[in-house]
């Protein structure tokens, strides 16, 4: 049985749009003006600015609480164009033989990513290998589904082609966050506040310089040199709500008619994302950041859901980048993990009401507590779901969920109802009269803490997110790019573990239900993947 169930996403993308400064510094507040002439933001259309440094993946730690996992920055350059509204961003990443602890996306060697906005259009030009016998351009390449990550990159100077650009993929749902950021920047700061008659007040740290624009707040603090030292916005977030993003910039150096930091440090949720030491500044340079036609008429895509029938009573929830499995018990549903955001669960609810109308979903098993897999659970505590999760997640949850959410409150924050949690520590059983759930811990997994598998000895079947991926065609390939010359690929630590665990626990399992990927997976090919014949 396969059935779509589709909701149109209920998304209204608050951009913060701000035409360029037509009213002159001369008219803001003195200390604004002082900042302006300070920097030389009037005379500045355009900046190009590079350096190196680290790169972290937000809601990726391996526990709650600690910081996001660090990626080196080899190589980073910004383009902004205030006029226009426009920006790029090229991130050149490089990762060890070992991935750091937690998650975010898998790869070893060299990344590069290109990540854009002109006006209210956002869209990524991932680079990946080219097809085999030639390196075709962009036009040639196939585009990728906009909910498909790239292709890890091989290592630059390894085995294998270069990574090419690839097929431009439309980012809308990036939009406000990339305009924000052009805003961000210290000129763009000082350009927007005298555009929205900011507001200063003299504090223990230096002027504070506030305005709203877009209906977004914006706070800024101004040194006693006349420097922006600190900016301040928020984003809205499934997991944290309104979001507090920070950059702090010291180290000012002249270049040209213009001051620049040469430290930039961006955090979010509390923790630094992007640590950057700048050693090129370029003013008013051409910036050139033309909008392709693919992604040109670009809107936010209707959430799927695809319902198959994977067992007596068992459904495999997909149609998008991540997946759920409902398990139809005697009297109500037990639904395996809420991702992503509300819109995600939104359609889960429907889809599932439509499979099994007479049965409320009573308990939603939350694999862990990256936020890719956890912005969909706020949605289902309104609709009286217990969530079930590892222990040292109560705390985080509950101390997020309280957190403002005026920028985009959800059906939680509205309803206001309590949640309520069943935790364990390294087992837990879901059974009555139908069926036995079982909950296993994965000890000693580097992707998390507290990641937990789901298995149902009936069908012999395991959910499993982030762990193993299949591939499109069988058997699923190594997790990391072929070694050198008479050495084994190397397996990924975090797929070892899951195989190592499975027989820790002696588990008979026959087939695998991942939260990512085309489809299930057979335990051969597991097997296979982690070099076991």
């Amino acid at each position: 049985m396969r059935r779509v169930i589709a909701a149109a996403a209920a998304w209204v993308i608050g951009a913060v749009v701000l035409a360029p400064a037509q009213e002159s510094a001369k008219t803001a507040p003195p200390t604004i003006a002082a900042a302006v002439a300070a920097l030389g933001a009037d005379g500045v259309h355009t900046i190009r600015y590079s350096g190196f440094g680290s790169t972290y993946s937000v809601g990726q730690s391996p526990a709650p609480g600690s910081p996001w996992p660090r990626v080196t920055l080899k190589k980073y350059e910004a383009l902004v164009d205030y006029d226009a509204v426009a920006m790029q961003e090229d991130y050149l990443r490089e990762a060890g033989a070992i991935q750091p602890r937690g998650g975010g996306l898998p790869f070893t060697g060299e990344q590069r990513q290109l990540q854009m906005l002109r006006g209210t259009i956002a869209w990524n030009v991932p680079y990946g290998r080219p097809p085999r016998g030639r390196g075709p351009g962009p036009s040639e390449t196939p585009a990728l589904p906009p909910t498909t990550p790239p292709a890890p990159s091989p290592p630059f100077g390894g085995r294998g082609a270069p990574p090419v650009p690839l097929a431009p993929q439309g980012a809308a749902a990036s939009v406000t966050d990339r305009i924000q950021q052009v805003w961000s920047t210290p000129h763009g700061f000082l350009k927007a506040a005298v555009a929205n008659s900011a507001t200063t007040v003299r504090g223990s740290d230096g002027v504070e310089v506030s305005f709203s624009a877009g209906g977004r707040r914006f706070r800024g603090v101004l040194n006693t040199r006349n420097e922006v030292e600190r900016v301040r916005t928020w984003l809205d977030d499934p997991v944290l709500g309104d979001m507090l993003v920070e950059s702090t910039f010291s180290g000012y150096e002249k270049f040209g008619v213009a001051s620049f930091p040469t430290h930039i440090v961006e955090r979010r949720g509390g923790f630094p994302v992007l640590d950057l030491f700048v050693g090129s500044v370029e003013l008013n340079a051409k910036v050139d950041v033309t909008v392709p036609d693919s992604v040109r008429d670009q809107a936010l895509a209707p959430t799927r859901v695809q319902v198959e029938k994977i067992g007596n009573g068992v459904y495999y929830l997909t149609g998008g980048s991540h997946h759920s499995v409902a398990i139809e018990m005697a009297d109500h549903v037990v639904l395996v993990e809420a991702p992503l955001n509300e819109e995600r669960s939104i359609a889960l609810l429907a889809a599932v009401t439509e499979t099994l109308p007479a049965k409320p979903i009573r308990f939603v098993i939350n694999t862990h507590h990256h936020f890719d897999h956890a912005g969909g659970l706020r949605t289902f505590v309104d609709a009286g779901a217990t969530i079930v999760t590892h222990e040292m997640n109560k705390r985080f949850y509950e101390t997020a969920w309280s957190a403002p959410r005026s920028i985009n409150p959800d059906r939680l924050a509205r309803s206001m109802k309590a949640p309520a949690f069943i935790t364990f520590t390294d087992a837990y059983t879901l059974k009555d009269a139908s069926r036995t759930l079982e909950l296993h811990r994965l000890t000693g997994n580097p992707h998390n803490d507290g990641f937990v598998v789901v298995y149902l000895p009936g069908e012999k079947l395991l959910i499993e997110a982030d762990a193993f991926t299949p591939a499109d065609g069988a058997p699923a390939p190594p997790a990391a790019p072929p070694g050198p010359p008479g050495f084994p690929a190397p397996v990924s630590p975090t797929t070892l573990n899951l195989y190592q665990n499975i027989q820790r626990l002696k588990l008979d399992v026959a087939q695998i239900a991942a939260l990512h990927g085309p489809r299930l997976a057979q335990m051969s090919e597991l097997a296979s993947a982690v070099g076991v014949n």
